[in-house]
């Protein structure tokens, strides 16, 4: 999605459900995303690019019910360069968990779950 003739690089990450968090079990993930969430995706990914204009950009992030093991947040940058490329994944993954309304219900190996907002 992201490549082309002259990207010498293409970073991906891939934000996957973790069977523990903060020394719990977690058994499964359910996303919630406000109405405004595609918006403000497609900002971050525009902010992204204004910061680093030499990358090529994708991003989505997964809402509903997951499993341990499922993706989801896939991100995908390409350059020309693989330095830019590194720099500007990690920059689009921190600034959408920073800005895009998205929250989380963790479930957990003892039966009690817990919402935690993906913003802040």
């Amino acid at each position: 999605m992201v490549s082309s003739r002259a990207s010498g690089a293409v970073v991906a990450f891939a934000g996957v459900v973790r069977d523990h968090d903060d020394g719990r079990g977690v058994t499964a993930l359910h996303y919630e995303a406000h109405p405004s969430a595609g918006d403000v995706m497609a900002e971050v990914a525009e902010q992204i690019a204004a910061r680093h204009p030499e990358v090529t950009i994708a991003v989505q992030h997964r809402v509903g019910d997951l499993d341990v093991g499922d993706l989801a947040l896939a991100c995908a940058v390409a350059s020309a360069h693989r330095a830019a490329a590194f720099v500007a994944c990690s920059d689009l993954v921190d600034l959408v968990k920073e800005r895009v309304p998205i929250w989380k219900r963790q479930e957990f190996t003892d039966g009690t779950d817990e919402w935690v907002a993906s913003l802040g």
